[in-house]
Parts: structure tokens; sequence; C-alpha cells
């Protein structure tokens, strides 16, 4: 398993990029006391990454995990990519294999990008037609990745118009502390929204005192200029009196 560590990594660094490399760790908060600290980065863009996860797309489950510990951030990437794709093809027993094994990796799983591009393909997509408990226990985790993949993986119930779960967990987040969570709970929910406008409005009105301001921001950004003044000015105001 160590000879695909060093034969990924070594693809990966080749196509690296020195500007790229010193500018990724602050775009994606590496530094000490942000949320992705002591992540390291070769500087290789996602299109390159999925070049060399193709030429290696039928790896082991012992070789994904090898992969998965890489200090890497693009080695964790290309792991997960194989895994996504892996799981577009599997049958059944497969499925739920892969499942398990990302579920069992999410300290590994640990920025927002190496979350957005695949829990929803994997989480989200096997529990399609399953019971949805196990969302609702990793928005209540300790680590905030669970946190996020709870609610992003709502994104392939969206794509099949099944959006209580997106609202329910909304709910569940509300007050979370974090803002990559707020980010991400307003992004489920703008795109709920293209699904159905109205509900994603009522909710938001229901809701605006409450909902952080990020969150909202994101929520409403596909709303009319009159709609998003209205949530708004409405929130402006409630605020101002708390005040």
């Amino acid at each position: 398993m160590k000879h695909i560590v060093v034969e990924i990594t070594a693809a990966l660094e080749a196509l690296s990029d020195a500007e790229k490399k010193a500018v990724f760790p602050k775009f994606f908060r590496a530094g000490k006391g942000e949320y992705g600290e002591g992540d390291c980065f070769l500087g290789v863009v996602v299109p390159q990454v999925r070049a060399v996860a193709k030429q290696h797309r039928n790896l082991t489950l012992d070789e994904l995990h090898a992969l998965l510990q890489s200090e890497w951030h693009e080695v964790r990437l290309c792991a997960l990519t194989i895994l996504k794709e892996q799981f577009k093809k599997a049958d059944d027993m497969l499925r739920k294999q892969l499942f398990d094994f990302y579920l069992a990796h999410t300290q590994r799983i640990n920025n927002w990008d190496l979350v957005d591009c695949s829990c929803y393909a994997v989480v989200g997509e096997y529990l399609l037609d399953k019971p949805r408990d196990i969302l609702y226990r990793l928005a209540e985790s300790p680590l905030l990745w669970d946190n996020r993949i709870a609610i992003v993986s709502t994104f392939a119930f969206i794509r099949k118009n099944q959006l209580d779960d997106v609202y329910a967990l909304s709910d569940q987040l509300m007050h979370h502390p974090h803002g990559l969570i707020h980010k991400a709970v307003g992004w489920m929910l703008r795109e709920a929204g293209k699904r159905n406008p109205q509900r994603l409005y009522d909710y938001v009105m229901s809701r605006r005192v409450e909902m952080p301001r990020t969150m909202l921001r994101y929520a409403i950004e596909k709303f009319s200029r009159e709609e998003r003044a209205i949530l708004m000015a409405v929130t402006e105001r409630n605020l101002h009196i708390i005040e």
C-alpha cells in the first residue's frame, strides 16, 4: 500500500504549481488556529487531481485508507475522487462498504472542498432510499466536518425534490457557531429554493431574526431584489430592536 501513496504523491508533485502552493494554505485557512490548521498543499488544481485519480480508479479500500492518511491535501482529494467514482458504478453491497468507509474517515475529510466534492455523491446518494437518522447524528457531532457532511449530503435529496431533510437539518444547525456551517446551510437552502421558492421564502421569513447573517444572505441570493430587500429590511429592523 505504501507504494501507491508514493506513486500518486509523485504524480501530483509533478503537477505542482509554486504560486498555487503558496496561495492554497491561505485560501483553505491552514494557518495556526484556523479551521484547516496544519494542512499541507502541493499546489495542484482539481482537474489535474481528477486526471490522476482516473489513472488509479481501481484501488482497494486499504489503498484508499492509506491515501487518506497523507499530509497532502491533494492526495486526500484524489482518494475521495476515486471513492466517488467507484460508488457510481458499485453494486448495493459495495455501496454499503463505501458508505461505511466514508463515515469512518471523516476526520481525514477535513476541509470544506473535500466534504463538498464527495459527501453528496456518497452519503447522500446512498441514503436516497433509506432512513436518514445518521445525518442528524452527524449534525450533532463535535467534529466540524461531520456537521458540514450532514447538510451538504442533502444536495443529493434536493436533486430528487426531497426537501424535508434540508429544512429539518437547517433548523438543527441554525445556531451552529462556525461560519463554514452558516455558509453550507445557506447554500443548501438556496438550492432547495430553486425547487420550491415559496417554501424557502416562508422558511426564511419565519426564522429571519434567529438566522445568522451569512446563512441568510446565501439562502436568499436567488430571490428578486425586492424580495431580498424585504427579508433583509425585516432582519435589520429586528436586529436593531434587539440591540
